[in-house]
């Protein structure tokens, strides 16, 4: 039983999971990955969901082109930045033309509604009793 703890602590990083929010526009897909998965891997895995070929994609990271043949690792992505309840965002872009990509854009999340007053939480300074003895 030990050893079993002892190897899944032991795993070395490059076996490790990253998550991933790959955006364009309004669309976002939501994946993982290893950390040895290539760029151009990771193309691959979006072309199997949006029909387009890798060589149609552009993938960034904070507004740097990524390259094909670096690892997602290599591009800092790793189980520490791109957690599962904290996903790191890769922007997409495609190719609009034999010589162009479009710009790379990511239409902002909606927010939400503003919560009604019946659940917005009670001021802490004072209970309901304290009030209604004052």
């Amino acid at each position: 039983m030990s050893k079993t703890c002892c190897l899944l602590h032991c795993i070395p990083s490059f076996f490790q999971d990253v998550f991933l929010m790959i955006r364009r526009h309004k669309t976002t897909i939501f994946t993982d990955a290893k950390e040895s998965t290539t760029v151009y891997e990771l193309k691959r895995i979006v072309e199997g969901i949006l029909k387009r070929p890798p060589e149609d994609q552009r993938l960034y990271k904070d507004d740097q082109l990524l390259e094909d043949s670096k690892t997602l690792g290599d591009c800092g992505f790793t189980n520490q930045t791109a957690r599962p309840q904290a996903p790191a965002t890769v922007g997409l872009a495609f190719r609009i033309n034999d010589e162009m990509f479009e710009q790379l854009h990511i239409e902002a999340f909606s927010s939400p509604p503003e919560l009604p007053d019946v659940m917005k939480p009670q001021d802490s300074g004072s209970t309901a009793n304290e009030q209604a003895v004052q």
